[in-house]
């Protein structure tokens, strides 16, 4: 028979931390500090298994599980010693989800769970205090409502609204204990006349309806989201714990609380956390209150006494716990800690989610203090995180004007335009706006519009709630708990202590960094990247194989990428750079030009301006290679395609209109990605790709000549088919690059290669390489191709693919390793027989997503070339992929 429930409690674990997978994360570690004799209420957890048995089975339990149940809840009672359903001597517990991955706040929590009409009694003598019975109760139907009943918890909260206000109170602890038992029967009534039935007074009854809500809380819209965003399957499912109930909410010796054992969004060797004095756990994250530094914070003004200060005792002892825990996992903990009547229990610890800034910071600290090693600490952070490094932050001399000030939740900068709904968010960012998300609070039913949002603002909440949590975990900016600001939802309005008014549509800038609100949109500086970050990126290149170079048209470009560590440039699209200013137009006469003479006229006009662009990049990358791509577009792209265009055109080169009109739907393509582009135009036109190679060379010879450089110019001809093709075009460029080298009196080692970009390339590699000195693999285009799929087009639909399981990720996105990449690992063992010194590499734009770079290793490719933002995530991905290799 399966085991589905594991035991912890007493110093004794069933589990174990590495067995996480089974009982979650939740439930392995609290197995793993109950094991390690931290303070852990006992409990017992329902399996993964369990979870993925209920959906197979139409949400019926695997049997032998209600037998399960109830042999752990004996032993249970036996060590809380009380009696679960009791009434004299009650036992309550809590019901909790914990999925293999981190999922904070999409799932489903009950507490208080055992509470009845007799039960509640039972509390009341124990605990002698009535006013925490009641409020214990009333919290418990609230969760128990929303979370197994699905009812609006607005319903039920604005009883609890009324409530404070009838009394004149602004707190809820501030409620005595006829009004929470008042709000009892009020809450009892309003569950019936909302649901049509009782609130269940059987504890059994409870405790499987709590169960049942969690497993189900799986496959909730929220949850589903956070799968999505963070590519978590959906078959791990997630476990169930259930736990002895211990309470933060018995009085001002009592207090609740969430810590990082160090500061998730700077990385500092800083004990950061905030508790609440008389209170349960949700009341931290859910911002209800604003919760209380455990220490002397250095982001607050020092209005609030921490935790140092109010109970040093349980402050010392969570000191020590922190060291400990830190040794043990070896890592950034997130914890949940309870404190009943001056004891301390300890209710989660888990690896905590951090900034990338952060991620750095704490994995060359935990080197430099003999915690791990330089390959752990490389491993340690994802490079899908380095992009929030690479994002600019405020320009530190314009003038700003500040509206408010809260929390420093989650750093970087963002600017946008104002909405104050998830769904409001998500729909402006399809119509290309860029938007801040205000709230009063987030809840995980936000995540859509958090995702889509440039940043994140909220009016409560302090800097571990929902909000900074989530946002820290995707890289979003977040100023939270500014209570400097009041929002109205109806009237679309924030309004600021100063009286501002700020409607929806509005520009505003938050500063993730000093927690300030700015007006309008403050002009932004790019990242500097120095310090950890340098160290982390050091280590990364000692591991690698894989060299990473980028794709870049201009030298500024080019410089910006060799400064993030790129090793050459894998691609320069020669195109981008006919776009600018009066270059247009020398293309434009060239397309138009009824004859040779006409179209060498032209190109002479663009030959110094090439050759130009080249010199400035060859500079930049001086010692490095530079792989130039030969025009790809078709010609089409650069004429105008308006009237008032198309007479501006005919005016400036002297011809009727009538006749450009005609030349501009002469060269209109039905399918322009598959027509007369790339080589295909060289062979038509073979003088335009003879300029750009005479620009490469000059560019080159006199930078050799005159200033002393090594440079070997790799000229790549794209959209091969046939190896015909590349035989000809390779010809012609040998015959002017050797007469450009003669001319100047200067010996050039140039290479000629092509881009594998069509599926007949890769099927006919090998005789494709008896003309190349080097592949690059243009994974883009062949995607498309491999597919019949247009990217421009394809956005509309493929979502539908990926949110109902057709494709796991976009393949533009991330390389379709079992299609896509057996073309490019076919086309790279198929060269190599042909030519053994063949140079593979890709630079389509899956070069710097990072599963697509642990595949180029895998296969033995040379490089990746990405954009240059992109390159120190190909880097640490390629450190990933060779340390893995190791295992």
């Amino acid at each position: 028979m399966a085991k589905y429930v594991y035991l912890f409690g007493d110093g004794k674990a069933d589990g174990a931390g590495a067995m996480r997978e089974l009982l979650g994360g939740k439930g392995a570690n609290l197995a793993e500090m109950t094991s390690i004799g931290l303070p852990v209420p006992p409990g017992f957890t329902l399996t993964t298994e369990v979870c993925m048995a209920f959906y197979d089975n139409n949400r019926n339990y695997p049997a032998g599980l209600l037998e399960e149940v109830n042999s752990a809840l004996k032993i249970l009672e036996q060590q809380m010693g009380k009696g679960f359903g009791d009434g004299d001597n009650p036992l309550l517990v809590s019901v909790r989800s914990g999925a293999p991955a981190s999922m904070p706040g999409m799932m489903d929590t009950v507490l208080n769970l055992g509470l009845n009409d007799q039960t509640i009694q039972g509390v009341i003598r124990q605990s002698n205090d009535a006013r925490f019975a009641y409020d214990s109760y009333r919290r418990f139907i609230q969760m128990y409502a929303n979370v197994v009943k699905g009812m609006d918890g607005d319903i039920l909260e604005k009883l609890l609204e009324e409530m404070k206000e009838a009394r004149g109170v602004e707190q809820d602890t501030d409620l005595s204990a006829e009004d929470l038992h008042q709000l009892v029967v009020a809450f009892k009534d309003s569950y019936k006349a909302t649901l049509e039935e009782d609130f269940p007074d059987d504890p059994q009854e409870q405790l499987w309806g709590a169960i049942g809500a969690v497993f189900g809380s799986w496959m909730n819209p929220r949850a589903v989201t956070y799968r999505k965003l963070h590519a978590i399957p959906i078959d791990w499912g997630t476990a169930v714990n259930v736990q002895g109930m211990v309470f933060g909410n018995m009085g001002d010796d009592c207090a609740t609380g969430v810590a990082f054992t160090r500061d998730p969004a700077t990385g500092e060797n800083y004990f950061y956390g905030e508790y609440l004095v008389n209170a349960q756990g949700e009341d931290v994250v859910a911002g209800i209150r604003t919760p209380q530094p455990i220490n002397r914070d250095k982001h607050r003004d020092g209005d609030l006494p921490s935790m140092e200060e109010v109970m040093p005792e349980s402050y010392a002892q969570l000191v020590e716990i922190r060291e400990i825990l830190e040794q043990h996992y070896k890592d950034m903990q997130d914890i949940e800690f309870t404190i009943e009547k001056g004891k301390l229990y300890m209710l989660q610890t888990r690896t905590g989610k951090r900034t990338a800034h952060a991620a750095i910071r704490i994995a060359v600290d935990m080197v430099n203090q003999g915690l791990i090693s330089k390959k752990e600490a490389v491993l340690r952070v994802d490079p899908d995180q380095l992009d929030q490094l690479l994002h600019p932050s405020l320009d530190p001399n314009a003038e700003k004007q500040v509206i408010a000030k809260g929390l420093p939740a989650s750093p970087g900068a963002a600017s946008g335009q104002v909405v104050f709904s998830a769904d409001d968010a998500e729909e402006q960012t399809r119509l290309k706006k860029k938007v801040i998300l205000v709230r009063i609070e987030t809840s995980p039913e936000d995540i859509h519009g958090m995702h889509a949002a440039r940043g994140i603002l909220t009016a409560r909440g302090g800097m571990t709630s929902h909000a900074a949590v989530v946002a820290r975990g995707m890289g979003k900016c977040c100023v939270s708990g500014c209570g400097d600001i009041k929002i109205d939802y109806e009237k679309q309005l924030l309004k600021t202590k100063s009286g501002q008014l700020i409607k929806r549509g509005d520009s505003i800038t938050l500063d993730g960094s000093t927690g300030e609100v700015i007006l309008g949109d403050v002009p932004k500086v790019e990242p500097e990247v120095s310090g950890g970050f340098a160290t982390l990126m050091s280590w990364a290149d000692e591991f690698r194989r894989l060299k990473v170079r980028t794709n870049a048209d201009t030298p500024h470009d080019s410089k910006v990428a060799r400064e993030f560590g790129a090793e050459g440039i894998g691609l320069c699209r020669t195109e981008h750079m006919f776009f600018e200013g009066d270059r247009i137009q020398a293309v434009r006469e060239m397309i138009l030009a009824g004859n040779l003479e006409g179209r060498k006229r032209a190109l002479d006009k663009i030959l110094p301006m090439q050759k130009s662009d080249f010199i400035g990049i060859f500079r930049e990358m001086k010692g490095l290679p530079v792989t130039i791509r030969l025009l790809d577009p078709p010609l089409h792209e650069f004429l105008p395609q308006t009237d008032d265009d198309v007479s501006e055109l005919a005016h400036a080169v002297g011809i009727r209109f009538s006749e450009v009109k005609e030349h501009v739907e002469q060269l209109h393509e039905f399918n322009p990605m598959l027509g007369h582009r790339g080589c295909r135009l060289a062979i038509t036109y073979p003088e335009v790709y003879d300029m750009q190679v005479q620009a490469i060379m000059e560019a080159a010879c006199e930078l050799i000549k005159n200033e002393g450089f090594e440079i070997v110019p790799e000229i790549m001809i794209p959209l091969i088919s046939h190896v015909n093709e590349l035989k000809i075009l390779r010809a012609n460029a040998v015959k002017v690059a050797d007469s450009v080298c003669e001319k100047y009196g200067v010996k050039v080692d140039y290479l000629i290669g092509t881009m594998i970009e069509l599926p007949r390339a890769a099927l006919t590699a090998d005789t494709i390489a008896q003309e190349a000195d080097f592949f690059s693999f243009g994974t883009n285009d062949l995607t498309q191709t491999t597919y019949g799929l247009s990217r421009d087009d394809a956005g509309h639909f493929l979502p539908d693919y990926i949110e109902r399981g057709v494709l796991k990720k976009d393949p533009f996105v991330a390389l379709d390793q079992r299609g896509v990449g057996q073309l490019v690992k076919m086309g790279f063992e198929k060269g190599r027989s042909t030519r053994p010194e063949l140079k593979v590499g890709i630079c389509g734009e899956h070069g710097g997503e990072s599963s697509s770079v642990i595949f180029c290793h895998k296969i033995g490719l040379d490089y990746v070339s990405c954009s240059p933002y992109r390159v120190p995530i190909a880097r640490l991905a390629a450190a990933h992929a060779a340390l893995q290799d190791e295992h």
